[in-house]
C-alpha cells in the first residue's frame, strides 16, 4: 500500500507506520506525550477512546503499548483524515482492534450512547476561530482551531463515555497558559488528578500542559518536562518518553 498524492507513509513507532497529509497537521510531540500520559495513567486499558483522533497517532500510540487484546474507537471528524487512518489500520493489520468512527464528536449518534472507555485521550486544538487567522489548507486549520469543538465540548464527551470505574483515566493536552482546561473539567463533573508543563526548549516558559482526570480521587501535579535541552538536544528525559513509547531503541 502506497501514498498517495499528497501523502506520506512515515513511521510511527514499533513497527507500524502511519499515513499522513503532506500539508496537513502532522503528528508531532504533543501527541507523543499526549499518548505517554494515557499509558502511563492506565496501563493495562483495553477499551480506548481517542477523541478527535486526526490521522490517529495518539490513539494508535497509546494502543501499541496495551495488552494485545486492547481495542480503540478513534472519532475524526474530517472525512480525508479519517480515509487516511482507515488506510493506516489496514497496513498494519489492525482492522480487528480499531474502529474509526467518522463524525463530530458532538454530535450523540457519532458513537454509541452506552459504550465507555477505560482511557479516553484526546489531543484537542486550542484557539477560538476568531482568535487566530485561519490557514488555507483546511486539515491544518481544523488541528489548530476550535472549529468543532472547544475543551468544553470534549471534557463533556469524555465524562459521558468514561467507565464508571474509579481507575478510568481522560487525558489530554492544552495550551499551558489558556485557564480552560480546569474549568472545562470541572463543568462536565470530573476531577483533575494531576496537570504537568511541558517546555520545548529548557529556560523558555511552558508551551503546552498534560492533563490526567478522572471521576474521582485527589491532583497531584507532576514536575515540568523539557523536550530539549537549553542548547536544543534533545533532553535525557524526552528521549526516555520515547524509548518508552517505542519510538526510539
Amino acid at each position: 500500500m502506497e501514498p498517495g498524492p499528497d501523502e506520506t507513509l512515515d513511521h510511527l513507532a514499533g513497527e507500524w507506520r502511519v499515513f499522513q497529509h503532506q500539508r496537513g497537521q502532522r503528528f508531532a510531540t504533543d501527541d507523543v506525550l499526549v499518548a505517554w500520559t494515557g499509558r502511563r495513567a492506565r496501563p493495562r486499558a483495553r477499551r480506548l477512546l481517542d477523541l478527535g483522533a486526526g490521522v490517529g497517532s495518539v490513539g494508535l500510540m497509546a494502543l501499541m503499548r496495551m495488552p494485545a487484546d486492547a481495542r480503540l474507537t478513534a472519532v475524526e471528524v474530517q472525512a480525508t483524515s479519517a480515509a487516511l487512518l482507515r488506510k493506516t489500520v489496514a497496513l498494519n493489520d489492525l482492522g480487528a482492534r480499531v474502529v474509526v468512527c467518522e463524525g463530530d464528536l458532538r454530535d450523540p449518534s457519532t458513537l454509541v450512547a452506552a459504550e465507555r472507555f477505560e482511557l479516553i485521550l484526546a489531543n484537542p486544538p486550542y484557539l477560538p476561530p476568531e482568535s487566530a487567522s485561519r490557514s488555507p489548507y483546511p486539515l491544518r486549520a481544523g488541528a489548530r482551531l476550535e472549529l468543532h469543538g472547544d475543551i468544553f465540548d470534549y471534557c463533556r464527551v469524555a465524562e459521558c463515555h468514561l467507565d464508571l470505574d474509579d481507575e478510568a483515566r481522560f487525558c489530554f493536552c492544552h495550551a499551558a497558559s489558556d485557564p480552560r482546561p480546569p474549568r472545562a473539567v470541572e463543568a462536565a463533573g470530573l476531577r483533575l488528578l494531576a496537570r504537568q508543563e511541558v517546555l520545548f526548549r529548557a529556560g523558555r516558559p511552558p508551551t503546552i500542559a498534560l492533563y490526567t482526570c478522572a471521576r474521582t480521587g485527589e491532583r497531584v501535579d507532576l514536575p515540568p518536562l523539557a523536550v530539549r535541552d537549553a542548547d536544543g538536544a534533545r533532553s535525557a528525559a524526552y528521549r526516555e518518553v520515547r524509548r518508552e513509547m517505542w519510538i526510539e531503541a
